[in-house]
């Protein structure tokens, strides 16, 4: 298998085209700078109102430039998300690179790439892309590019946060510039990814916390709300270290400095779900030398967009197979607002290893207007994983799984009391099977509680939602619109966890 793929390999990069030569070395053009936290939903700054969440070196991004309130990422789970941003395609344009934990084969080319060549230092620190294995894909470093992770955080650190020194690094790289060498740099950060410290905390930090209503409004939940608040906090700090040293080396203003989350937090119901908690990230832009400052954008943007913009403004072509749209007019002020009806897209396939043979939860999404749509393929599966695995051939106890859902105090409570009846309403929410199609009102309905898909006042529009999934999905080549979805299941998992699971009935 591995000669076959080494074949295919050397195959796709003969026929790769020569991409153009680097710009001439006298160019004056722009930097370009990515933030992007892990598990981060969009309401989750104090940019957008959070009374809990504060972030006012993230907050500078968004006075100084652009916040963007309807931004959708690639998918609700990282390594697909994250693949699908740096290809400019959807995940499901881009085989094993658009599935959790497999490879990043080198004939998909990253705008990372196409910097590279065109004479941009390259640079990334913290979570490139990942988790995954792209040695096994032909590539000599990490797609997100050179990697900066030596610098390290001095003295103890709360359980969950990186010791890498985000800030530390990007100094290091800067220090590295050869003259003005443009740059374009990735700052990944590890929070609020779980695990957190989950740590005692007062009443009065309790009160300040909003629970989503998909989660029980109790303690624990309000106290693992702070401390996915605390981790947010934890990178706002390095982003404000980052933008002095911007300020200070005189680049600020020449940076086009990006702002936003892989997929939404990592709360039952939220991250690997098609939902809104899941898929809606924040998404706040700047480049001051274009004198736009404190616009809020209402129009929907999707992660194809970013990745077509960051090439634009460079002052490169965009692919023809990238299948977003540049938002550069906009930032230089020559596009005016962005089409609020304008569709985006997201998706899913395999996340944990949750189910019999690592089979995935595959789920479509397509976002327009008021309106989400959400596809799943495989409704006889459940979404969050089995409810049980075996162990050395024993079966766990009963609803002793769930895999999709990471660890935490939340999940705990729900299954410890599953039966209790105002908390057992959640821990179904989470966990039970649901029907193949769904829409929701997410300007109403941000929680995605009101299915609309049988609502007799909604059955003309959801049609036509259907109607325009279902042909992009066709169109863009999705193997599980054209009927041999179980590619999905073939590709190698190649990092994580391998668990086992009973044959489903």
């Amino acid at each position: 298998m591995l000669k076959n793929l080494s074949k295919l390999i050397l195959f796709a990069v003969l026929l790769t085209p020569c991409l153009p030569c680097p710009a001439d070395d006298g160019a004056h053009r722009p930097n370009i700078l990515i933030a992007i936290t892990d598990d981060h939903s969009w309401l989750h700054t104090s940019a957008q109102g959070s009374p809990f969440v504060d972030t006012p070196n993230i907050d500078r991004v968004s006075e100084q430039g652009f916040r963007f309130d309807n931004a959708y990422s690639g998918s609700p789970g990282c390594s697909p998300s994250r693949a699908a941003l740096l290809t400019g395609q959807h995940h499901w344009m881009i085989g094993p690179a658009g599935t959790h934990g497999s490879t990043f084969p080198v004939y998909y080319e990253t705008y990372v790439d196409v910097l590279d060549h065109a004479g941009y230092k390259v640079g990334f620190t913290g979570k490139g892309w990942g988790p995954g294995d792209w040695l096994s894909g032909g590539r000599t470093r990490n797609p997100a590019g050179d990697e900066y992770n030596e610098v390290e955080l001095e003295g103890p650190l709360p359980t969950g946060i990186s010791k890498v020194d985000y800030a530390g690094n990007f100094e290091q790289f800067l220090a590295s510039r050869q003259g003005d060498e443009p740059f374009y740099f990735w700052v990944g950060s590890h929070e609020p990814h779980l695990k957190y410290a989950e740590g005692p905390r007062n009443d009065e930090e309790l009160a300040r916390v909003v629970v989503p209503e998909f989660l029980p409004d109790t303690p624990a939940s309000r106290s693992m709300l702070l401390d996915y608040a605390d981790e947010i906090e934890h990178f706002d700090n390095h982003m404000g270290r980052i933008l002095e040293m911007l300020k200070k080396s005189g680049e600020l203003d020449n940076t086009l400095i990006i702002f936003t989350a892989d997929n939404g937090m990592p709360m039952p119901r939220a991250k690997a779900n098609g939902y809104d908690y899941g898929i809606h990230v924040p998404l706040f832009i700047r480049w001051d030398a274009r004198g736009q400052k404190g616009r809020t954008v209402k129009g929907t943007v999707g992660f194809a967009d970013l990745s077509a913009t960051i090439l634009a403004a460079a002052g490169l072509p965009v692919p023809d197979h990238y299948v977003g749209r540049s938002l550069v007019p906009l930032l230089l002020g020559e596009d005016k607002g962005l089409d609020y009806r304008h569709a985006v897209y997201s998706g899913r396939e395999r996340h944990s290893s949750s189910r019999y043979r690592n089979l995935s939860y595959p789920q479509r999404m397509m976002r327009s207007g008021d309106y989400l749509v959400v596809w799943n393929p495989k409704p006889e599966r459940y979404p969050a994983g089995a409810p049980q695995r075996l162990d050395d051939g024993e079966l766990s106890p009963p609803f002793g799984a769930y895999h999709d859902i990471d660890d935490s105090v939340i999940k705990r409570e729900l299954l410890a009391k599953k039966d209790d009846p105002y908390i057992g309403r959640f821990f179904h929410l989470a966990v039970d099977k649901r029907p193949e199609w769904q829409f929701f009102n997410v300007v109403d309905d941000p929680e995605c509680l009101n299915d609309l898909a049988g609502d007799p006042d909604h059955v003309t529009v959801f049609k036509q939602y259907k109607q325009q999934l279902t042909g992009t999905l066709v169109e863009t080549g999705d193997p599980r619109a054209l009927g041999y979805g179980h590619v999905w299941e073939d590709y190698p998992r190649q990092r994580g966890t391998m668990r086992y699971f009973p044959q489903p009935d």
